[in-house]
């Protein structure tokens, strides 16, 4: 048994946890699901996660699901077994990652020892001279009498037990074991290995589950301000708007719990990024989710959303770069138009979605978001008119206000003439108020949103286009979280993030990508970079 304080409550939950098996995982004849007294059980609050080690320089892990396997394509449970292999299809995807991959630096790889794994990163790794470290907490998430089942086997055998998997994974119980919450602890352990390690750029080919735990329980540091932050405030040091930096605030790291299980997809050679940042004072480092789930194919065609059909989706599109962008200034320098770049990037964007039929097109009144949304829509609307019979379909574009967050940072009083330009983090270095608006603002382009989504007529797919900092915090709501979470996203410019609602507007949200940027083919920011010369990421 194990105590958890959540963090928006001085009560104690009692959460009764089987300690994890070692070596080979060993199946039982039976399922049994087990009634929890009142009061015990997840709640949707975020937990307090233990600190992880400090760095005295960043570092950057990039994460790789395994390739489709033989177990995969048959639509078989697998579980931590190591019984299935990868397909030459689940071969390609892992050559088309090493491709994706290929000019970048890497110092180690960690890798899960089971085979469609360790095939996988095998692959990837290529040539280079330093050995794969195989690593068993790795592995799949443990699902003992499951592994080997096909799931409509599973439905006929386990019955409800089978259905509690599937709508309420975070308390399903088997064999006397929560998998999902032996997971999430073991996505903790091997974070402190993995950082522990001498390196600065770090490859780790795993699983889906294991792959979604590990992002889960790394993105999240809170800010609260420190005590020299309140005794400047009080002798009158400090006044509002005043640019605070992140390093005189106070930080508790929150993990996403096991209650965000399916809701951050991995799909098959799928890359999902963190950045781990030090902090002068030492403690555990800020983290940033760089991207999530950049695949080999693309990342809006036909597939499931946590196991699950959707057809309602959010599909948001941050506008290419515009004219009064220079490396160094400051994200908010004005309402410019794209330049010739940020056009490459609209077009780019414009094709990616040119398979869709996208129902409407939400735009920011902001110059290069609505030349964006006009570069999709003339796409979308040319689309199917390139028979000689064919018809032009209407794509209705709209603007609304609350996308406009230029308008927010222009009008604050923020000393904005030595703001660094947008890195990994970014949003933790404004101050309060200035989130609170961004926050408050977003939350109302947000209902717009779903409300958009919620017509019955519609056909289910909306594209909307804005800045970075806007898309952050709509991807925040998407998953529940609170304004102290901006932070712990990133979003490049020309950039594709995919939101699916398998349970309708209403419902819970999937992630099914984030910072999606590989169709902008040579224009894409690499995914690591070279880190010589104490050179940062």
């Amino acid at each position: 048994m194990v105590s958890v304080l959540t963090p928006s409550s001085s009560s104690v939950c009692l959460l009764y946890r089987s300690p994890p098996r070692y070596g080979d995982v060993r199946c039982s004849s039976s399922v049994q699901e087990i009634q929890k007294p009142p009061g015990e059980g997840l709640s949707s609050d975020l937990r307090a996660s233990e600190p992880l080690p400090p760095l005295k320089v960043a570092k950057r892990v990039v994460l790789v699901r395994h390739g489709q396997s033989t177990w995969n394509a048959e639509g078989r449970i697998q579980g931590s077994s190591n019984f299935s292999v990868l397909t030459k299809k689940g071969e390609s995807q892992a050559e088309t990652s090493r491709q994706m991959l290929i000019d970048d630096n890497f110092d180690a790889c960690f890798a899960s020892p089971l085979e469609r794994s360790k095939r996988t990163a095998e692959i990837i790794w290529g040539g280079r001279k330093e050995p794969i470290i195989p690593e068993y907490e790795l592995r799949e998430i443990d699902l003992y009498s499951f592994q080997g089942l096909l799931k409509n086997e599973g439905k006929e055998r386990y019955g409800s037990a089978y259905r509690q998997w599937q709508l309420d994974a975070a308390n399903f119980i088997i064999d006397g074991h929560y998998p999902v919450r032996e997971l999430w602890e073991r996505a903790r352990n091997c974070w402190t290995k993995i950082l522990a390690h001498d390196s600065r750029s770090v490859l780790v080919v795993a699983h889906n589950a294991v792959n979604q735990a590990l992002v889960a329980t790394a993105i999240g540091t809170c800010f609260s301000p420190s005590k020299k932050i309140l005794m400047m405030e009080k002798k009158g040091i400090l006044s509002t708007g005043t640019l605070f930096s992140p390093f005189l605030f106070c930080s508790k790291r929150l993990g996403l719990g096991v209650e965000y299980f399916r809701c951050l997809l991995q799909s098959n050679c799928g890359v999902s990024v963190l950045d781990f940042i030090p902090r002068p004072e030492g403690g555990s480092p800020d983290i940033c989710l760089d991207r999530l789930n950049q695949t080999p194919g693309s990342p809006v065609a036909g597939g499931k959303s946590g196991g699950r059909d959707t057809n309602k989706r959010i599909i948001l599109v941050c506008n290419g770069s515009t004219q009064g962008n220079t490396e160094n200034d400051f994200p908010f320098a004005g309402d410019h138009p794209m330049n010739m770049l940020g056009v490459i990037q609209s077009q780019k964007s414009a094709e990616l979605l040119l398979d869709l039929k996208v129902s409407s097109i939400i735009s920011s009144p902001n110059k290069a978001c609505f030349e964006t949304a006009m570069t999709i829509s003339k796409v979308q609307e040319a689309a199917d008119c390139l028979g000689a019979d064919c018809v032009p379909r209407y794509v209705e574009l709209k603007q609304i206000g609350s996308l406009d967050v230029e308008t927010i940072f222009q009008q604050s009083k923020m000393d904005l003439s030595n703001f660094p330009p947008i890195q990994p983090g970014w949003l933790n270095r404004i101050d309060d108020g200035l989130r609170t608006t961004l926050w408050d603002q977003s939350e109302k382009a947000w209902q717009s949103l779903l409300d958009e989504i919620s017509d019955e007529s519609s056909e289910g797919v909306l594209v909307a286009v804005a800045h970075p900092a806007i898309h952050i915090a709509l991807m925040g709501h998407c998953l529940n979280l609170t304004k102290e979470w901006l932070g712990s996203f990133h979003l490049d410019e020309g950039s594709v993030s995919v939101l699916d609602f398998p349970d309708g507007p209403k419902g819970r949200g999937v992630i099914r990508c984030i910072n999606y940027t590989a169709h902008l083919g040579r224009w894409s920011i690499p995914i690591t970079r070279s880190t010589e010369d104490g050179e940062e990421f």
